[in-house]
């Protein structure tokens, strides 16, 4: 048995633990835990390409953790974000959204869509702290009346850090501790709460004890980590960028300060030597009103 375990969080181990088609027993588990769908939606699941394809070359890709067709045809995608994101909402309305448009192909009715699911499990607060629940079901309603739009969108946010100390009495509860059980011990107590569950540690520590599985987990880390150094660099470039860019603009804005107040200097001796507010402000080249305003400011009014 190795030192340290992989972890359900990464997404690599989460594809090979919750993706593969002959491991749907564990995935239905997990969704019926999360999930309040009719039973049988869940007796045909079948595991689809995750990726979200463009509509146009200009569109963004997306790639998801694992994506699933129910029995009638509605789309879930379940994900891990392990690292805080600066616009995680705005990714998760993205792919949330992409999983309806993508339905509509060609000659296909509006009437054909199906629902659309999101699972987002997060390792961090995404909502307010003050919000104790770790499980949010975001759905579309009227605020006003309460009334709620057709059911055919729902996302569904997981928080990790939310999760309580003692258990709470649900199986979501549960497949949660699994997540963020970091010890031998810690998924074994973990295990004894569900068949399924059992069955899911059970894989942790096959993949765990597989050098390759363990190269590429790790691999898969390293980039996260890596390309998460680079954003990183990017985004302090880009303030130091706009430091130096501030500071040269605001040495600019220093110099055309002191060009008008040299310009207004000039037009107020020009306007006591009785010149027009034409010809100073063609000289000076300020404005026909600011020289009017400067010349009502002189003792000898013009």
């Amino acid at each position: 048995m190795p030192k340290e375990l992989l972890s359900p969080k990464n997404d690599f181990v989460f594809k090979l633990l919750f993706g593969e088609p002959k491991r749907l027993n564990v995935l239905k588990a997990f969704l019926q835990a999360v999930l309040d769908l009719p039973a049988e939606e869940y007796a045909r699941l079948v595991i689809v390409d995750p990726h979200l394809h463009r509509e146009s070359p200009d569109d963004k890709l997306g790639v998801l953790d694992v994506k699933i067709h129910t029995t009638t045809g509605q789309v879930i995608d379940v994900e891990i974000q392990v690292k805080p994101h600066r616009h995680i909402w705005e990714r998760i309305l993205f792919y949330a959204a992409r999983l309806t448009t993508e339905q509509m192909k060609a000659g296909l009715s509006y009437k054909e869509i199906k629902k659309a699911v999101s699972i987002i499990i997060v390792d961090s607060d995404i909502t307010p702290k003050d919000l104790v629940h770790y499980h949010h079901c975001f759905r579309l309603l009227d605020e006003r009346t309460g009334y709620r739009f057709p059911d055919l969108f729902e996302i569904n946010t997981l928080e990790l850090p939310k999760l309580p100390s003692e258990p709470d009495g649900t199986m979501l509860f549960n497949w949660l501790k699994m997540f963020t059980a970091k010890s031998k011990e810690e998924f074994d107590m973990v295990a004894k709460t569900s068949p399924e569950i059992a069955t899911a540690v059970g894989v942790i520590m096959e993949l765990s004890e597989d050098e390759r599985t363990r190269l590429l987990a790790e691999a898969r880390e390293k980039y996260r980590l890596d390309e998460e150094a680079r954003r990183e660099d990017a985004y302090e470039d880009g303030k130091e960028e706009g430091r130096q860019e501030g500071r040269q603009e605001g040495r600019q804005e220093g110099r055309r300060e002191g060009e008008r107040h040299k310009a207004m200097d000039i037009a107020r001796s020009l306007l006591l030597k009785g010149q027009s507010v034409e010809m100073v402000a063609e000289v000076t080249g300020l404005s026909l009103e600011e020289v009017k305003a400067l010349a009502l400011e002189l003792p000898n009014k013009h």
